[in-house]
């Protein structure tokens, strides 16, 4: 078993997620006492979205490039950024690693192409992840999904609840309306389904939820982790 590099704390939240789903997928497909080998280096969240609030990808490019480092001196063989939109700086952490690293858009994409050939999907996230190419663009281009995004006032509402409720553990059910009416507003303008684009949002929104599949980011990357650990 090669040991799991997490680079976490974007939020805890979503982390303690990432720390149980790695857990419960090692020991269903080894059975018995068998639990993963993690390196987890969990990171202050309050610089970083300060970064992200001024857009100093630069800055925030550099820390999570040292904490990654950090986390492969440890004893990592392979890494996971526990967050989808700190992977608008996969290049930086990427270069200094000699470890692979499981870039989160990558996972989510193989596992839509598994279902449909030529798929159409909607996207939730961050305003960094919905407005921005690093994450949509990588779907276009090297995958080739088309990707539809909701409308400007919808992104903000869905960038809100995430900053203001997800990332410090609130759960609120005018908030999952919102995201379902969002959800479904994306299903009629043709999405055969919707990346959940932030490791927050399976907390809130449901595959009961919504008529079309929802592809919770934090469970998929979680499972690409575990299939390259125990190869």
């Amino acid at each position: 078993m090669k040991t799991i590099g997490l680079l976490g704390g974007m939020s805890w939240e979503s982390t303690a997620q990432y720390y149980s789903y790695i857990n419960t997928l090692v020991k269903e497909r080894l059975g018995g006492l068998h639990s993963a080998e993690i390196v987890l280096l969990s990171m202050d969240f309050a610089p970083l979205e300060a970064m992200q609030a001024a857009c100093d990808w630069e800055a925030a490019g550099r820390l999570l490039a040292e904490k990654a480092a950090r986390a492969e001196a440890a004893g990592a063989e392979l890494l996971l950024i526990a967050t989808n939109t700190m992977h608008k700086v996969a290049p930086a952490v990427a270069a200094a690693l000699t470890i692979p690293l499981i870039h989160i858009a990558d996972a989510t994409a193989a596992r839509i192409l598994t279902e449909h050939s030529s798929p159409c999907v909607g996207l939730l996230g961050t305003r960094f992840t919905m407005e921005q190419e690093f994450y949509a663009g990588r779907l276009r281009i090297n995958h080739g999904i088309e990707v539809l995004t909701p409308p400007a006032p919808d992104r903000a509402i869905v960038h809100r609840i995430i900053y203001k409720e997800l990332v410090l553990g609130t759960i609120s059910e005018s908030s999952r309306a919102e995201y379902i009416r969002i959800a479904d507003d994306l299903a009629a303008r043709g999405a055969q389904g919707v990346i959940l684009g932030c490791t927050e949002i399976g907390m809130l929104l449901r595959p009961a939820d919504v008529a079309v599949p929802l592809y919770d980011t934090t469970r998929i990357h979680a499972e690409a982790a575990v299939d390259e650990a125990l190869g």
